[in-house]
């Protein structure tokens, strides 16, 4: 019986021991700080690695994560300063700096950090409109960031960086947003498809114009060419006169020849026949009558070809005033009908009238 006893004994000391030096060893992990109060007061902070403690006296009274947390707060209702309410989902992120702080300093940091994010979200969010909020969050992220790092700095916790993951309009203002977006593309697209035909219309404008002036200024050089092609064509025709010096009865007799191709146009009527011919005719009538004369004195065969030159220069004009006068006939009859209503049209006046008393006696005759 006394055996037993002592057997229980030994095994009760030895369980004693074992439980005493299970408590007395901790094995901190890495990145985790274990603090330790001795008989109800802050006593030590023990670091990864293996520790030790005085069992039954020694406690570790909390055990802190030293590495960056991630805290996702669910959607907070806020109200705009154009009071609309809008929800607002936060990301937050922090590391614990002083693991004794963050012990006896508050009860519960986390729970302090949300409510500390949630408040001062809506006093930043009821300052803005709903438009600035939208278009505001690097504003917002950074007053958060600011406002919760002074506060939470004695708790020694650091806030590190602070996210608005969504901020969400009613439905309403939803709708009204969209329409307003598409009515703002929908008149972009407008101002740039008018530019883009204001543009296009000023280049064409523009190509017109050049095009024009390129064009104007082609005709202005050719026929600037062609005048001074004409001028020395004329000075050329006009030198050569001066240097031949030619006969009246030489320009006589190409009158003579270029008079039927001038009688043959329809839209000629009336000829001008000038002095100078006249008298260029006589000039040869009274030379070749010379030629012919028995007291010239010359060759009797010279007199025969004279008196051929005469012949021929008669028939020549005598050729041109019939072919005048049928022109002027032609022309007569086309005009028949264009007189005044119920008049018949002016006759045309024979070569001859036109050629007057100049016009030698034979020829006369022969017109």
């Amino acid at each position: 019986m006394a055996e037993m006893i002592l057997v229980f004994i030994a095994l009760g000391i030895a369980l004693f021991v074992l439980v005493a030096v299970m408590r007395s060893v901790r094995v901190v992990p890495q990145q985790r700080m274990y603090v330790v109060e001795r008989l109800g007061k802050y006593q030590r902070t023990l670091t990864p690695g293996l520790n030790f403690l005085v069992p039954f006296i020694d406690a570790v009274r909390s055990k802190v994560d030293m590495r960056e947390q991630v805290v996702s707060f669910p959607p907070q209702p806020v109200i705009t300063s154009d009071n609309l309410v809008v929800s607002i989902d936060t990301v937050l992120y922090f590391r614990v700096t002083d693991p004794v702080k963050a012990t006896y300093e508050i009860a519960n940091f986390l729970q302090a950090i949300e409510q500390l994010t949630v408040t001062t979200l809506r006093n930043v969010i009821g300052s803005l409109d709903l438009e600035r909020a939208l278009t505001s969050r690097e504003e917002i992220n950074r007053h958060l960031s600011t406002v919760l790092d002074e506060t939470t700095g004695r708790w020694g916790v650091k806030v590190t960086r602070v996210e608005i993951k969504a901020i969400e309009p009613p439905p309403s203002i939803r709708d009204s947003m969209e329409k307003q977006m598409r009515a703002e593309r929908d008149k972009r697209a407008a101002i740039l498809n008018a530019e883009g035909q204001k543009q296009a219309q000023i280049l064409t404008a523009q190509g017109d114009q050049q095009a024009a002036v390129l064009r104007a200024e082609g005709e202005r050089q050719a026929r600037i060419l062609q005048a001074e092609g004409q001028a020395k064509a004329i000075r050329t025709v006009f030198d050569a006169i001066h240097v031949a010096d030619p006969d009246p009865k030489v320009m006589a007799y190409q009158y003579l020849q270029a008079l039927p191709q001038i009688a043959q146009g329809q839209a000629n009527k009336v000829w001008i026949v000038p002095a100078e011919l006249t008298r260029a005719l006589e000039g040869i009538g009274g030379a070749v009558g010379g030629l012919i004369s028995p007291n010239s004195g010359g060759d009797r065969e010279a007199a025969v070809d004279a008196a051929e030159i005469e012949a021929e220069a008669r028939q020549m004009a005598t050729a041109a005033t019939r072919a005048a006068e049928e022109a002027a006939e032609e022309a007569h009859r086309a005009e028949v009908g264009s007189g005044p209503r119920g008049l018949p049209a002016a006759d045309p006046l024979p070569v001859s009238a036109v050629l007057g008393e100049k016009m030698p006696d034979n020829e006369r005759e022969h017109a």
